[in-house]
């Protein structure tokens, strides 16, 4: 979704496209994160 969203976005110049762009891509980041942070949980459990 990302690459589609950043190939419109260099087509048209839209900035809402961008901003969407953007927006996708910090979700990402973050659920990436938590899903790092899960799997270490899970291998190195704090109780």
């Amino acid at each position: 979704m990302l690459d589609f969203t950043w190939k419109l976005f260099s087509k048209t110049g839209n900035i809402d496209t961008y901003l969407l762009y953007k927006e996708l891509e910090k979700e990402s980041q973050s659920a990436r994160l938590e899903e790092e942070e899960e799997l270490a949980e899970a291998e190195f459990p704090l109780s």
